[in-house]
């Protein structure tokens, strides 16, 4: 592998005299070279305009270096383009106070960033002085001229060619720092989203300019994975862009209709079913317009004019799930060898990018599936009405350890839980359907109130050796003839370490049915003591139960969270919902767009007129 090179400390230690400038000629740095070539140092120098510190000889007013280095630097500044000047007299201050006399041959080169803007001029300055009085010299003595116009002649194509390298050096610099900020832009939109289309779909406008004049993301549909063989009929266009942006509605319309109108064995087909990369570069216009069937999309192609083209497939765990195409006009030259491999680099990041969402798309479809076989409808006695809900975490491909339940006992009350195992994997799951099964098992089976539950639940979960805690409220609804006779019910419920319920009255207010003291989780001390308590519901009362991911925001107090669901009950209270539209109206205000964990909801409301108990 080779060493990464260290380009700072190239420029420091290259023998040449570099000085770094602003457009505005303000020294930004000097390399070791400069600084010992005109007796400078950095602090004395940074910051400070170049003319300023190193100004025309006043002894000297006939000399013109310094006029012929602004108007070089300003020129190389407003073309964009490297100069090269002739030997230039410019005599050098010396700490002293006096002037040195100096021959420089001067080259200036401009850095451009992404956007083609001037950043910084590099100005390269080889001391010739000793050369020119060699030469004068040569001039006096012509026994000695021959050897030393080969000298001169030698030293001359020594600095041009030294020029030339430090041109490409500085080129290639310039690239591969562009190359490196693409492509860590690129892993970061990649990253940024699970939704791999919306992430791919980026990419076009992080290309262009850098790679191609413009750029085309197409993804493979569900109907050609499971195909035998490519087709462009098969890819949809996710993503589109153009440097120029006057043409990227064009481009953007040109997406639309190209792929109703490619003739097969065009490079997309022949990149979807090799896996391998196609280019054309030359001719991609006259190409196009023979792989196009006529109609609006030739015609945009023609607009376009492109003179070179790429098609790299998106792959991953062999598997072709798109292409990226690049396209460059006739002003440009053919998208080179260095170009190619970066995009290649691009488009392999963006297959796996692909084939993770693919992946966590169909975990994620398998969890939630299997999350919600475990929880069963609600029962549904006729003098009330019971809503469910469940919302897995926007983030996770694993089932969770919430539920919900409501069953009916052998004496004909009815019995509602909710609660949450801690964890999310396949052992909280399998803890949750566990113990959701022992609650009912021991609810049925003993016809017990919510405390005597929660404590056989507790020593079964001890002698199964279960492993785990969870949190839950086990309340049932009551009723003795007298209260059957004035059309009023009592919920009992005990609440093992649980977030409380919420009592909706309508015109009457909400309140959280807190129980008098904290008491342990399930599965933390099987001889906990267990206390119930109790609440009177007139006709039309609902109540809410819910698991903590409705409520539990990061960075916030759970508080904080009950504060805000009683605030939204008020509103949604007031407007008197069918008990349906209200637990949808709960979670859409409640949860974010993307929810952090998973959410159990259990709402039940008594009708206004039900039939007394026998």
């Amino acid at each position: 592998m080779l060493p990464e090179p260290d380009f700072a400390r190239i420029f420091e230690e290259t023998p040449a005299p570099l000085l770094l400038l602003t457009p505005d000629f303000v020294i930004v740095t000097a390399n070791r070279a400069r600084l010992a070539a005109t007796a400078t140092t950095l602090e004395a120098t940074v910051g400070r305009g170049l003319f300023e510190v190193f100004p025309m000889n006043p002894d000297d007013p006939g000399a013109d270096g310094l006029v012929n280095l602004r108007d070089s630097l300003t020129s190389t500044r407003d073309t964009r383009r490297p100069q090269t000047m002739a030997v230039q007299k410019y005599d050098i201050p010396m700490p002293d106070g006096s002037y040195e006399e100096r021959f420089w041959s001067p080259r200036n080169v401009p850095i451009l960033d992404e956007r083609g803007e001037v950043v910084l001029l590099l100005h390269r300055s080889d001391d010739i002085t000793d050369y020119v009085h060699a030469r004068d010299q040569a001039q006096v003595s012509a026994e000695l001229s021959e050897r030393l116009r080969e000298r001169a002649e030698r030293v001359e194509h020594d600095l041009f060619s030294r020029t030339r390298e430090l041109e490409q050096l500085v080129a290639h610099l310039g690239r591969a720092t562009a190359r490196a900020e693409l492509l860590a832009s690129v892993t970061s939109e990649l990253t940024s989203t699970l939704d791999g289309e919306e992430a791919v779909g980026r990419l076009a406008g992080l290309v262009v300019p850098l790679l191609a004049d413009w750029c085309i993301v197409s993804l493979v549909t569900d109907e050609q994975r499971g195909g035998s063989r490519a087709s462009t009929r098969a890819l949809r266009d996710v993503g589109s862009w153009h440097a120029e942006e006057a043409l990227r509605p064009v481009v953007a319309e040109y997406t639309v209709t190209r792929l109703q109108q490619l003739q097969p064995d065009s490079l997309l087909d022949r990149a979807l079913s090799s896996g391998r990369a196609q280019a054309r570069q030359s001719r991609a216009l006259e190409y196009l317009v023979s792989v196009l069937d006529p109609g609006r999309a030739r015609d945009l192609v023609l607009e376009l004019a492109p003179e070179s083209l790429l098609v790299l497939p998106l792959r991953a765990r062999g598997r072709t799930l798109g292409v990226l195409t690049l396209a460059n006009g006739a002003a440009r030259s053919p998208i080179t060898a260095e170009e190619t491999a970066t995009a290649t680099d691009i488009a392999g990041r963006a297959g796996l990018a692909l084939d993770n969402a693919r992946l966590y798309r169909q975990q994620r479809e398998l969890a939630e599936a299997l999350q919600r076989s475990l929880l069963t409808d609600p029962a549904q006695p006729d003098d009330l009405q019971v809503v469910v809900r469940y919302t897995p975490a926007a983030e996770s491909a694993q089932v969770g350890g919430d539920w919900y339940d409501s069953f009916v006992q052998p004496g004909g009350t009815t019995v509602l839980t909710i609660g949450d195992v801690l964890g999310h994997n396949t052992e909280a799951a399998a803890a949750m359907a566990q113990i959701r099964s022992l609650l009912r098992g021991t609810a049925l089976a003993t016809d017990a109130g919510p405390a005597d539950v929660l404590s056989g639940v507790d020593r079964a979960m001890l002698a199964l050796e279960l492993g785990t805690t969870a949190t839950a409220v086990v309340a049932r609804l009551e009723q003795t003839a007298e209260e059957a006779e004035r059309g009023v019910r009592r919920l009992v419920w005990s609440n093992a370490g649980h977030p409380p319920p919420v009592l909706l009255v309508q015109h009457a207010g909400v309140s959280l049915l807190q129980a008098p003291a904290a008491e342990l989780l399930l599965g933390v001390w099987p001889d906990a003591p267990r206390s119930q308590s109790s609440v009177a519901l007139e006709a039309g009362s609902t109540v809410l139960f819910y698991t903590d991911g409705l409520v539990e925001r990061r960075g916030e107090t759970l508080d904080d969270g009950l504060s805000r669901l009683e605030s939204v009950l008020h509103e949604l209270t007031a407007a008197d919902l069918a008990l349906d539209a209200l637990c949808d109206a709960v979670l859409d205000r409640m949860l974010p767009q993307r929810p952090e964990d998973d959410v159990a909801l259990l709402a039940v409301r008594l009708h206004p007129h039900h039939a007394p108990r026998a």
